[in-house]
């Protein structure tokens, strides 16, 4: 196992895994609505895609940038750290910042996938 020389090192692996999370959901969000756009998708499939996208967005997140020890705990600040800056970005994208229950629902999910894909990554053997 790495040992982490200073705390900024551990803090940075969390700013870019929640930064590529977010490029990667920008990216898979615009695919995303040219399919709705040019198909006749049902509008239930919107949201259990968008929580997919969100979830692999975490993982890849964790699965690059995490390293070290305490990779749950990275793994979740990603993931919290991407779901406030990807509600801020998408709501003022939509122009609407209203809260929901919803957005507790999100935070778990997202804090849970954090959670178990910065454990893993920590314990992936890379060459």
């Amino acid at each position: 196992m790495q040992n982490e020389t200073t705390t900024g090192n551990g803090l940075f692996q969390i700013l870019k895994g929640a930064f590529l999370a977010l490029a990667f959901s920008f990216l898979a969000t615009i695919v995303f609505a040219n399919v709705l756009r040019f198909t006749s998708v049902p509008d239930k499939v919107i949201y259990p895609v968008n929580q997919t996208v969100k979830v692999i967005a975490i993982a890849l997140g964790a699965f690059v940038f995490v390293r070290g020890e305490k990779g749950f705990l990275k793994g979740g600040a990603i993931a919290l750290l991407f779901t406030a800056l990807s509600y801020l970005a998408f709501s003022a994208i939509g122009g609407d910042f209203s809260l929901s229950w919803l957005i507790f629902a999100e935070l778990f999910i997202a804090l849970l996938a954090g959670v178990i894909c910065g454990a893993v990554a920590v314990n992936i053997r890379r060459d």
